[in-house]
C-alpha cells in the first residue's frame, strides 16, 4: 500500500507503508513451519488420548501425566534454545528442533506401551521448546517494523493451522481402528519434520544475528533482500549496528564483538536486570502467564470431553465439533495477522480479553445447566458450543498473536533470544499445569465452576495488560528498546500521548504504573525539575526532602479535577496496592524508595 505524504516545500514524497517484502514473508512462513509441527502434535493428541485410554486401559490421571508431561519438557528445550540459537544461529536451531520432532513423532507412531509412548512424548516437547522460541525470534529479526507484526504472528497462525491439521487427522485416522489409527495420527508427524530440516538449509540467516558475530557484510546482503528499498535496509543495518554496540561509521566486512554480545553474560544480565530489563521481564512473563491461564488449554486439548459433558454423545460427531474448533481457530489467528499492523496491539488484545472473560461465563453457565439437568436441554447444548467456538475465536485474534508478537519485539537484541526463552519456559509450564490438572479441578468444583475460575482470572488479566503494556505498533525492535528505557525529558506530549494511553478516568498520559514501576529515575532537566544539591548526589527524588516538582514528565494525571464514581475509587485503590506490591518486590533493598 502506498502512501502519500507532502512535505513542507510543496513537494510530494512517497512512503511505503505496510508493504510486505516478499522475500521476507517467505523466509517467515518457512521458520514458521516448525510451529505447524507443534500445532499438530497439540490438535492430534486430543483425539489419540480417546483410543489411547481404550487400547492401554489408562486412568484419567495418566491422562494428564500424558497430556501435560510434553510441556514439562519443553521447559528444558526453551531454556537451552536461547543461548543454543546464540551460538549457533537461529537456522540452525530450526534444524535442530525439525529433527527432535522427527525422533520424537518416530517414537509415538511405534508406541508398543505407554512408557515408550511417554519417552517420545518428552522428546517432542523438548523440540516444542525450541520451536516455540526459536520461529517468533526469526520471524521478528527479518522483518522491517511495518510488517513485524503480520510476520511475528505467523508462527502462531501456523500453530492454529497445525492444530487443525491435527483435528481432521483425527477424524480421518479414527476410522482405521483403534490399534493402527492413534499410531498414525502421531508418527505421520515425521514426515514434515524431516522435510523441514532439509528445507530450511537454504534459508538466509537472521540479520541481527550475523551483526552479533560481527559478519556484517553478510549482514548487510540479507537486509538488501529482506527490505523493500535500498534506504530502508541502510537504515535498518545502521539501527542494528548501534543496537549491537558497532560504530555507525564501521564500514569493515567482518569485526571483532564483544565476548558478551556473543551470548556470554546474558543470563546474567536477565537474572540481575537493571530497571529496564526488569520491567520488559514482567510485561513478557505476565503476557506467557496469562494466556494459559485463562484457560486455552482446557478447551483445545479437551474439547471432545467437554463437547461430551455438554451432551455430544457420538465419537464421530465429538471429533467433527472439534475440527469446528481447529477451523475457527485458524480463520481468525489469520484475521489477526491483517489487523496488528493496522488497528495496534492493545486495542485487540482488550478486545479479545474481555470476549474470552464472558464466553467463560456462559460456557460455565450452560454446562451448569446440563450438569444440574435430570434430561436433554438443547439450548443449553447450544449455548455451550457456541461459547466454544466464540471463546477460540476471541483468544485466535487477540491473545494468541499477540502473546508471541510483543513478547518477542520488547527484548534487547542481544537479550531476545535468552529473554524470550525464560517466557516460553513460563508459558510451557503454565500449560502444563492446566492440561495436567484441569480433569482434576473440574472434578473438585464441577466442570461449570472451573470455566467460572477461567472467566475471573480473564478480567485480572485484563487489568494487568491495561495497565503494564505500553503500545509498540509501527515502532523498530531499537525504538522499541528504547521505549522501555529510560523516559527522555524531552519528550514532547504528542509521543507521550502515542504511548501512554488513557487512563481509567479519562485523562491523557496518566499511565501511571508506567513511571513507578520505573523507579522513578532522577534524570529531568533543571527547567523541568528544580533539584537541590542534595536530590542530585542520590538516584532518586525524595518528595520529603527535595523541592516538589513544578510538572511531571509522565504522570499530569491530577485525581481532584475528575469526580470519581464508585468503581473508579474501587479500581483506584486496587491500582495503589498493586503498584506498592510491585515496587516492594522488585526494588533493590539497596534503594531508598519512597511511595508518594
Amino acid at each position: 500500500m502506498e502512501m502519500t505524504m507532502v512535505g513542507s516545500n510543496g513537494g510530494d514524497t512517497t512512503e511505503t507503508h505496510n508493504k510486505i517484502n516478499k522475500y521476507a514473508l517467505a523466509c517467515a512462513i518457512v521458520g514458521s513451519i516448525i510451529s505447524i509441527i507443534f500445532g499438530y502434535d497439540t490438535g492430534v493428541m486430543s483425539g489419540a488420548m480417546i483410543f489411547i485410554k481404550e487400547e492401554m486401559k489408562i486412568n484419567d490421571v495418566q491422562v494428564e501425566v500424558l497430556a501435560g508431561i510434553l510441556n514439562l519438557c519443553a521447559l528444558v528445550g526453551s531454556l537451552t534454545a536461547g543461548r543454543t540459537s546464540d551460538i549457533i544461529g537461529r537456522r540452525y536451531t530450526i534444524v535442530l528442533a525439525s529433527v527432535i520432532f522427527m525422533i520424537g513423532a518416530t517414537l509415538m507412531g511405534y508406541g508398543p506401551n505407554y512408557g515408550i509412548l511417554m519417552v517420545g512424548r518428552c522428546i517432542t516437547g523438548i523440540g516444542v521448546g525450541f520451536a516455540l522460541m526459536i520461529a517468533p525470534v526469526y520471524a521478528a529479526e527479518i522483518s522491517a517494523p511495518s510488517s513485524r507484526g503480520m510476520l511475528t504472528s505467523l508462527p502462531e497462525f501456523c500453530i492454529s493451522f497445525g492444530i487443525l491439521t491435527g483435528y481432521v487427522s483425527n477424524y480421518c485416522f479414527g476410522k482405521m481402528g483403534a490399534k493402527i489409527g492413534w499410531r498414525l495420527m502421531l508418527g505421520v508427524a515425521a514426515i514434515p519434520s524431516l522435510c523441514l530440516a532439509l528445507g530450511v538449509l537454504r534459508m538466509p540467516e537472521s540479520p541481527r544475528w550475523l551483526v552479533l558475530q560481527g559478519r556484517l557484510k553478510d549482514a548487510r546482503e540479507v537486509l538488501s533482500k529482506v527490505s523493500n528499498t535500498e534506504e530502508e535496509a541502510v537504515v535498518r543495518f545502521r539501527d542494528i549496528k548501534l543496537a549491537a554496540g558497532v560504530p555507525e561509521d564501521c564500514e569493515q566486512d567482518v569485526v571483532k564483538m564483544h565476548r558478551k554480545t556473543h551470548g556470554e553474560g546474558v543470563w546474567k544480565e536477565l537474572l540481575s536486570p537493571t530497571t529496564t530489563v526488569r520491567w520488559i521481564l514482567v510485561v513478557a512473563i505476565g503476557l506467557h502467564f496469562f494466556q494459559h491461564a485463562t484457560g486455552i488449554e482446557a478447551v483445545v486439548l479437551y474439547s471432545p470431553r467437554i463437547f461430551r459433558k455438554a451432551g455430544i454423545t457420538s465419537k464421530d460427531k465429538l471429533l467433527l465439533a472439534t475440527v469446528g474448533v481447529g477451523v475457527i481457530k485458524t480463520s481468525f489467528i489469520l484475521v489477526a495477522t491483517f489487523l496488528l499492523d493496522r488497528v495496534g496491539r492493545r486495542r485487540i488484545l482488550f478486545t479479545s480479553i474481555t470476549g474470552m472473560a464472558v464466553a467463560h461465563l456462559m460456557l460455565g453457565f450452560g454446562l451448569t445447566m446440563v450438569e444440574h439437568s435430570h434430561g436433554e436441554l438443547p439450548w443449553a447444548l447450544i449455548i455451550s458450543i457456541i461459547s466454544v467456538y466464540m471463546y477460540v475465536a476471541l483468544y485466535s485474534i487477540g491473545m494468541a498473536p499477540i502473546t508471541w508478537v510483543y513478547s518477542t519485539e520488547i527484548f534487547p537484541l542481544k537479550l531476545r533470544a535468552q529473554g524470550l526463552s525464560i517466557g516460553v519456559a513460563v508459558n510451557r509450564l503454565m500449560n502444563a499445569a492446566i492440561s495436567m490438572s484441569f480433569i482434576s479441578i473440574y472434578e473438585a468444583i464441577t466442570i461449570g465452576g472451573t470455566f467460572f475460575m477461567f472467566a475471573g482470572i480473564s478480567v485480572i488479566a485484563l487489568i494487568y495488560f491495561y495497565f503494564f503494556l505500553p503500545e509498540t505498533k509501527g515502532k523498530s525492535l531499537e525504538e522499541i528498546e528504547k521505549l522501555f528505557g529510560e523516559p527522555s525529558p524531552r519528550e514532547d506530549d504528542k509521543a507521550r500521548d502515542d504511548v501512554y494511553p488513557t487512563n481509567l478516568l479519562g485523562k491523557k498520559k496518566s499511565f501511571i504504573f508506567f513511571s513507578f514501576l520505573r523507579e522513578r529515575r532522577l534524570t529531568p532537566p533543571t527547567s523541568t525539575f528544580s533539584s537541590s544539591p542534595a536530590a542530585t548526589s542520590r538516584r532518586y527524588f525524595h518528595p520529603s526532602v527535595d523541592p516538589q516538582p513544578q510538572a511531571t514528565p509522565f504522570c499530569s494525571f491530577n485525581p481532584t479535577s475528575v469526580a470519581p464514581s464508585p468503581l473508579s475509587r474501587t479500581l483506584s485503590a486496587a491500582a495503589s496496592i498493586l503498584r506498592a506490591a510491585i515496587l516492594l518486590s522488585f526494588s533493590s533493598p539497596s534503594v531508598d524508595l519512597v511511595l508518594p
